[in-house]
């Protein structure tokens, strides 16, 4: 089976899932969760013509030529509104959001306000008419869709969709992930390893990746390097059941390479394996009946690295949110050789450069294990198959790390 490339997989992984189906959730729950239908207003925002400051509600009129003494014959204050009309050579006191009386067409702020007594006001400055009022519906009005779906509820739309009246808003539902990591070299962080041991750390990442992502993690921990355990696994995943089953390492073609051929014995139908990637080629795609299979490569940095590639376009189908290319342009910091048949994505360094696009420069060693780089990386830089030589100040494109992995 030949190598595939980047972009042909991302399409067929997106590609391959429906948005799960949709639940009514309380809207203080909805921090994180993908929209399943659009959201529209229940009401105007503001209802009224509201006051934007302190002051007095006036007729512009009677302030035209300061200094102008006014009656104040009431009070206005948010959520108590002035019950009663207003008169030529009134006023009345505001505070921020209250509803402007009836009769009144401009707020004297009171900054500009002189006050002898409780009962007089003095113009020291004209007021303009419609000044400093908000008008009903400067927000929004009622029935105007103001979310998307597909749209992530972060803080400012979940303040956005409380202020349209909603208490509880229509989301996908989470996908739920399955994680197995195989290889009887890994122990749990926190464990003592053997001589020939080492400490796994895919499993946490991608968890938190999942969790990051709008998904629903469950790690199946550690399995042994024997085919009939893996297939054990594979069975507890499909009970949960796993709307997509991640498998970190054992995809190559070694001796003890045994994820493959327990995925297939299981019924899996391969859908692609192997991609003209580094760090990354013997990524794994398929799936069952209704789970979608990702095999991620063992080697840490080729996991994450993968994850963001194929696993956030796979959850956002799931989602039924919208497909985003994480990569903008850049230039580069330094030299780059001559590149080879896979496409590469170099941990880098940003600073500031000229022209408004940052300055990418790559890190060293690009080791696909080596997690402290991948740690202090502020990018990847994307070199594409048999890319050219490049010198420093040539343009690239680049993944912001912290967009996709914080």
């Amino acid at each position: 089976m030949s190598l595939l490339p980047v972009d042909a997989a991302v399409a067929r992984i997106a590609a391959s899932a429906m948005p799960l189906a949709e639940e009514l959730i309380p809207l203080d729950e909805a921090l994180g969760r993908t929209l399943a239908a659009p959201l529209a207003a229940t009401r105007m925002q503001p209802p009224f013509p509201a006051s934007a400051m302190d002051g007095y509600a006036v007729h512009a009129a009677d302030t035209e030529h300061p200094p102008a003494e006014l009656k104040v014959i009431g009070v206005a204050a948010a959520g108590h509104g002035f019950k009663g009309t207003v008169g030529r050579g009134q006023a009345v006191r505001l505070s921020t959001g209250a509803p402007m009386p009836e009769g009144t067409d401009a707020v004297l702020i009171k900054e500009n306000a002189e006050t002898p007594d409780d009962d007089t006001v003095i113009a020291r400055e004209p007021a303009t008419a419609g000044g400093h009022i908000r008008q009903p519906g400067l927000d929004f009005r009622e029935g105007e869709v103001l979310l998307a779906a597909g749209r992530r509820l972060g803080i400012r739309e979940i303040t956005l969709a409380a202020a349209m009246n909603h208490a509880t808003v229509p989301v996908r539902r989470r996908p739920k992930v399955a994680i197995i990591s195989t290889g009887d070299e890994l122990v749990r962080p926190g464990k003592v390893p053997g001589p020939d041991q080492i400490v796994a750390s895919n499993d946490l990442g991608l968890a938190a990746f999942v969790r990051l992502n709008g998904g629903e993690p469950h790690d199946l921990g550690i399995v042994i390097d024997d085919q009939e355990a893996i297939g054990e696994a594979i069975d507890a995943a499909l009970a949960i059941p796993a709307n997509i089953l991640i498998t970190l390492g054992g995809a190559s073609v070694g001796d003890h390479d045994l994820v493959q051929a327990a995925l297939l014995d299981k019924g899996m139908t391969l859908d692609f394996w192997r991609i003209a990637m580094r760090p990354g080629k013997p990524l794994m795609f398929g799936r069952f009946h209704r789970t979608l299979v990702l095999g991620l490569p063992g080697n840490p940095v080729s996991s994450i690295v993968c994850a963001l590639l194929f696993l956030r376009p796979l959850i956002a189908s799931l989602l039924g949110a919208p497909q985003v290319d994480p990569s903008e342009p850049a230039l580069l910091g330094g030299d780059l050789k001559e590149n080879d048949d896979r496409q590469d994505y170099l941990r880098a360094t940003l600073e500031p450069g000229d022209f408004g696009l940052p300055i990418a420069t790559a890190m060293s060693p690009q080791d696909s294990s080596g997690l402290a780089i991948l740690a202090g990386a502020d990018c990847l830089i994307i070199r594409p198959p048999h890319a050219p030589p490049a010198k420093a100040g040539e343009a690239c494109r680049i993944i912001r790390l912290r967009a996709v992995l914080e």
